[in-house]
């Protein structure tokens, strides 16, 4: 049987969808960055819905290690065989993957890192209103539409629990490149940030990430109605919000 109760190592605000329901009626003063979003290649990762559950992705970050040599996450999750018997089927992942599964268009040789003076320009061209010597940058600074970027792409991509308000440093480097329409290796950094949570104190960090992975590689999972992981997604309310 799957465990239905959540996880304290679980944030349902973590990895979550933004939307681009122009029917919503907090929606209006977030229209004219819509269709930036709708015809780039990030909209994938930042919109797909994709179900997630609790038995799949603990299976994943229980049994991760990582090679450096091989540059691959190996991991395994608990399937049944033909008997009923438990076993773990053994899945494995690169940088390429997620580049393929999320629709990424970087390149290996794509850059992850910005020039912070490149960054604090482009936050001004943002009409950043708040100071530029600050480490992070605080969302609430920043005017309407481009509020509704930032906040997507923290919500969608940030692999950490908490502290959603603020831009830090690859945030900063991502959006920089996406609005100036710059090479930037996103599948590099969420695969290191996985790399770094296998490696560290485990949470079920990138849930959407992790189980659009492991159906990819592994075809028709059993899932439980019950087993799945909710996330907060984007709504109206979350618009009323911003």
């Amino acid at each position: 049987m799957f465990v239905q109760a959540k996880s304290s190592n679980f944030d349902d605000k973590h990895n979550i969808c933004c939307t681009l329901d122009k029917t919503l009626p907090k929606m209006k003063p977030f229209e004219d960055v819509l269709e930036f979003i709708e015809k780039n290649w990030i909209r994938k990762a930042l919109t797909d819905t994709h179900k997630c559950y609790r038995a799949h992705v603990e299976s994943f970050w229980n049994a991760a290690r990582y090679d450096e040599d091989e540059k691959t996450i190996y991991s395994a999750v608990k399937l049944k065989d033909d008997d009923g018997k438990d076993i773990d089927v053994e899945v494995k992942f690169k940088v390429e993957d997620v580049r393929r599964v999320l629709e990424f268009k970087d390149q290996d040789d794509d850059p992850i890192q910005v020039s912070e003076r490149l960054c604090k320009v482009l936050w001004f061209r943002m009409r950043y209103a708040g100071t530029m010597n600050d480490p992070s940058f605080n969302n609430s600074n920043l005017s309407m539409s481009y509020k509704f970027l930032v906040h997507s792409v923290i919500r969608a991509w940030c692999h950490r629990k908490g502290g959603y308000d603020v831009s830090i440093g690859f945030i900063m480097c991502i959006l920089t490149c996406l609005l100036l329409n710059r090479p930037y290796n996103i599948s590099q950094v969420i695969f290191n940030h996985m790399v770094d949570n296998v490696k560290g104190e485990k949470f079920l960090q990138y849930p959407r990430f992790v189980q659009m992975l492991l159906d990819d590689q592994i075809k028709d999972l059993p899932k439980e109605a019950e087993d799945e992981l909710v996330l907060e997604h984007m709504d109206n309310e979350t618009l009323k919000r911003l």
